[in-house]
């Protein structure tokens, strides 16, 4: 069960700007227990999702804040980042799987105020198709 909890927390840290690998500890438990590939498929998508929804929060509510020196984001960044979402739109969400921009994407998803169940829907898309071929490739490599 301790697993299950670590790789849930290890998930959701590695949607935030915590810098962590959950699909290497995905890897892993595959190996000692490759059955139960369902259910570590749904805690590593639902602990990464959430941790994407904390970025969403981020986005919609920090933004009072960016004037500050300890802000993630400059002034022009932010503008330059929502003129790319709002060229491609909310369905750029589903690309928040992205090791790099994806935090980034999921951030702006809140400042762009996208509806939280829409976005927590195509988030979870993409963040569990990652897991699955996560999962599909540690199958064909080990066994």
């Amino acid at each position: 069960m301790l697993e299950y909890f670590l790789l849930f927390a290890g998930a959701f840290a590695a949607a935030t700007i915590l810098p962590f690998y959950s699909e290497v500890y995905l890897a892993a438990l595959l190996m000692e227990r490759p059955e139960q590939w369902p259910l570590l498929w749904l805690v590593a998508t639902l602990g990464n999702t959430g941790g994407a929804v904390v970025n969403w929060w981020l986005g919609r509510f920090m933004l009072h804040y960016q004037d500050r020196r300890w802000f993630p984001a400059r002034k022009q960044e932010l503008e330059r980042a929502q003129r790319w979402f709002q060229r491609f739109g909310v369905w750029s969400l589903l690309l928040a799987w992205l090791p790099i921009g994806g935090d980034a994407l999921t951030f702006i998803g809140g400042l762009m105020k996208v509806r939280l169940d829409l976005f927590i829907a195509l988030v979870a898309i993409g963040k569990g198709l990652r897991y699955l071929v996560v999962i599909l490739f540690a199958d064909a490599l080990l066994f």
